[in-house]
């Protein structure tokens, strides 16, 4: 087994010697660094960096003190997380369950480092396959003159469960503004790649009836501006003439769960930044 490492996640103005006092400052302590990884944008001279180390003394004494060296001497934006963290992590779904049964079936073979704690949904569909996962499933109907209240009770659930990250596994509702003010952690969606083209019921029909040569998906962090968040992974599929409706879903739910694990995992790893609205992943 891996022994327990120190996580850094670093950003602010870019200045000379940084990647030096980060690696001289864990040197100076025998720590043994085993992932480091920097980017600069040019164009906003911004400096972001992942480092991590197995330090070689108290691994919460040194994750407080380097935390305080990168705030206070570097003056960066840090957070500091441990290898061993494990966050829990709660499910909406609507009724596609295709997302649903891949994710959760691969925190049960422990490729994601977190744990499953609830399933919310806006339809009762999936309610025995979540009790045979051994999962609460939580089922509140969501219309649109009751939708402040259905919200108002699944923040309350998310919260009272503790989840540090809440995945839209095919959750067929838009998530308000209040909603994701309020539930207190960071929410990853999935869908298909054609938007803002190819919008509503049946895109893959929409998209076969245009005659499309690629198809694709995209996670990304929600935000009130719809499907605007910054996005996190995305991958395409060639297609041709040959390929009918069917044929598209299926490559693009083939798709879908692909980019949407990648996207949980690298978030639960801790290798993505945010800032404006873009990422920057230490893949």
């Amino acid at each position: 087994m891996k022994p327990p490492s120190i996580i850094a996640l670093l950003s602010g103005p870019d200045q000379p010697g940084l990647v030096a006092r980060v690696a001289g400052w864990i040197y100076e302590r025998q720590g043994n660094i085993i992932h480091a990884d920097q980017h600069r944008d040019n164009e906003a001279e911004v400096f972001f960096q992942r480092v991590e180390w197995v330090p070689a003394g108290d691994i919460e004494e040194e994750r407080t003190a380097f935390l305080a060296m990168a705030e206070g001497i570097l003056g960066m934006n840090a957070r500091v997380v441990l290898s061993t963290d494990r966050p829990k992590v709660a499910i909406m779904v609507s009724k596609i369950d295709h997302c649903f049964h891949d994710i959760i079936l691969r925190f049960r073979a422990r490729e994601l480092p977190g744990e499953l704690v609830a399933v919310v949904s806006n339809h009762e569909t999936l309610a025995a396959a979540t009790e045979a996962y051994g999962l609460p499933f939580y089922y509140i109907p969501v219309t649109r003159e009751t939708k402040a209240e259905a919200e108002a009770q699944q923040v309350k659930i998310l919260r009272e469960t503790g989840a540090e990250l809440v995945i839209m596994a095919r959750y067929m509702q838009v998530l308000s503004e209040s909603f994701l003010k309020n539930v207190g952690c960071p929410v990853i969606n999935i869908h298909h790649s054609f938007l803002p083209a190819f919008a509503g019921g049946k895109p893959y029909h929409q998209a076969y009836e245009r005659g499309v040569k690629l198809i694709g998906a995209t996670a990304h962090y929600a935000t009130a501006d719809l499907d605007e968040g910054p996005i996190i992974a995305q991958d395409v599929a060639r297609i041709n003439h040959r390929h009918g409706p069917p044929d598209l879903v299926r490559r693009g739910r083939d798709l879908e769960k692909t980019v949407f694990a990648q996207a949980i995992r690298w978030h639960l790893e801790n290798r993505i930044l945010v800032y404006h609205n873009k990422t920057v992943v230490f893949d």
